[in-house]
């Protein structure tokens, strides 16, 4: 980890973003890299206004954080809109890990074009850390998620190299599917029946998550396997709450077409509602 990325707006969501940067910059080592984006899209009289605020902010900041925290700092402004400001910085300056604030839950907005974290995870190539919990110290719990794909395994390794949360328990889940439940006679199955079923369903899962993690020696973690009671994304939040985990983990399929309604249908729905901190991979091509 060389490089770690915060996109900052100065507000207090952006404040508890930074404090999860400082930590992960002390443990690792990495130039805390501290950007900001001026919409450009305004009068040029209050840009340049706004310009000139930012660069200042933005100096006093990396001042401070290099005298109190030892953090070694740089910083950037770009003149966009707040994703396109992000995604281009991000190809310019290569981040390690991409650090963003909570999002602003405006149901409405989000439904129709999606948060600014969804978008900037679709375009950039790197992790996005989305903090959402409370920076009191490292993780204590990870829960990681896969679907046993070659792109999850991809990005399990990845999150293996980072080496972010190496003091933290970690917790592996795959939520398998039960679709023969959810035909029309499956109403009709006793209860017994329709257990004993799960229960053959979790043993294969199981035994399918242990043989698919057996590649990937760094990972040391407890596996858990569930079935989708209700959709993907509310078995995964539903299993972090459970576990009191304080990170979690989950993976972007890609950019063509259907990656992305995989991702708005899963690790969007994640991010929209998720209340601990979750860290998002990119799959590279191998």
């Amino acid at each position: 980890m060389q490089r770690i990325m915060l996109a900052t707006d100065f507000s207090e969501r952006s404040d508890r973003a930074l404090r999860r940067a400082v930590l992960l910059a002390h443990q690792t080592g990495a130039v805390l890299d501290l950007l900001h984006v001026v919409d450009d899209d305004r009068p040029r009289r209050i840009v340049d206004h706004e310009l000139a605020d930012t660069r200042m902010l933005l100096r006093d900041l990396a001042q401070s954080l290099q005298d109190v925290d030892g953090i070694r700092c740089e910083t950037s402004v770009t003149l966009a809109d707040p994703f396109s400001g992000i995604v281009k910085a991000a190809a310019e300056r290569r981040p390690d890990l991409l650090i963003l604030g909570p999002h602003r839950r405006q149901v409405l907005h989000d439904a129709f074009v999606g948060t600014t974290a969804e978008r900037t995870i679709r375009s950039v190539d790197c992790p996005v850390l989305m903090v959402n919990g409370p920076p009191v110290g490292p993780w204590r719990h990870v829960l990681l998620t896969t679907d046993l794909s070659d792109a999850s395994r991809t990005a399990l390794s990845q999150f293996a190299g980072l080496d972010l949360a190496a003091s933290a328990r970690c917790s592996i889940l795959h939520v398998f599917e039960a679709s023969v439940l959810r035909l029309a006679m499956a109403g009709t199955v006793a209860g017994a029946d329709r257990e004993s079923f799960l229960e053959g369903q979790r043993s294969t899962s199981r035994r399918q998550l242990a043989e698919f993690l057996q590649g990937l020696s760094p990972l040391q973690a407890d596996l858990h396997v569930r079935h989708d009671e209700s959709d993907c994304a509310t078995e995964v939040l539903t299993a972090a709450r459970e576990f009191h985990a304080d990170l979690l983990v989950v993976t972007a399929h890609g950019k063509n077409a259907l990656a992305r309604f995989i991702l708005g249908s899963v690790t969007s729905d994640i991010l929209k509602s998720a209340e601990i901190d979750v860290l998002t991979l990119p799959v590279r091509p191998g």
